[in-house]
């Protein structure tokens, strides 16, 4: 099946995918870990084994130049989000593929299965105005709130308190990076890359507690 829209050097994008048939494609942490490490080291246009770097940190992963520029990205058990700019021609979709590509191959020997592990194509949106990118900040980083409040997108957070708690606690996304959080994980983006909608970690805070705070229907991709 073709894909709608072709990618171009320096355009922002929204990709997302999710397990086929939707089910879990991180079952542990263990998972989310290796994905994590895939975010950063399949982003290089050189072939980099990470079963060569077991027990490495992300810094200490030797990686080439960036296929794409990471400017957010959040796992939950059946999908992921990415916010991404193609650095150069097809950057994007081999950065994907190989992404993918070796998920799939280290989930399938660890549960013993063959076959897909995700939907045939990933999705992509073109972020080509600034307040459609500026809000996937917020829409990407609130996501893990469909694990405690599964109708977060159409009404009102029902228990406010909870979810910020739970938000603030979830590992699996760059959110805490944007707190100003101090980790290895903090590698995987290039914010130098995409506008600075936030000039403080407060700015970012405040963004996502005011938009906690009061009833909007985010857009329904996936």
């Amino acid at each position: 099946m073709a894909r709608r829209i072709q990618f171009a050097e320096g355009e922002y994008y929204h990709v997302y995918n999710r397990g086929t048939e939707k089910r879990k494609i991180f079952m542990d942490e263990k998972d989310y870990e290796r994905f994590i490490r895939l975010l950063y080291g399949a982003n290089s246009h050189t072939s980099i084994h990470l079963s060569n770097y077991q027990g490495s940190t992300l810094l200490e992963i030797p990686r080439g130049e960036p296929l794409v520029d990471i400017g957010a990205w959040c796992l939950i058990p059946n999908h992921f989000h990415l916010l991404l700019k193609e650095r150069c021609i097809n950057g994007l979709s081999r950065f994907l593929q190989k992404l993918l590509t070796g998920y799939t191959m280290y989930f399938n020997a660890k549960y013993n299965r063959k076959g897909v592990l995700f939907e045939s194509s990933f999705q992509a949106q073109h972020l080509d105005t600034d307040n459609y990118l500026k809000y996937q900040y917020t829409y990407i980083h609130l996501n893990p709130i469909s694990l405690v409040e599964a109708n977060w997108k159409d009404k009102k957070i029902s228990d406010l308190k909870k979810t910020r708690e739970f938000l603030f606690l979830y590992p699996y996304s760059s959110f805490h990076d944007y707190l100003g959080t101090l980790r290895a994980e903090g590698m995987i983006l290039n914010r130098e890359a995409f506008p600075e909608y936030f000039r403080t970690f407060i700015d970012f805070k405040n963004m996502v507690d005011e938009w906690m705070s009061f009833s909007k229907k985010a857009p329904n991709l996936l």
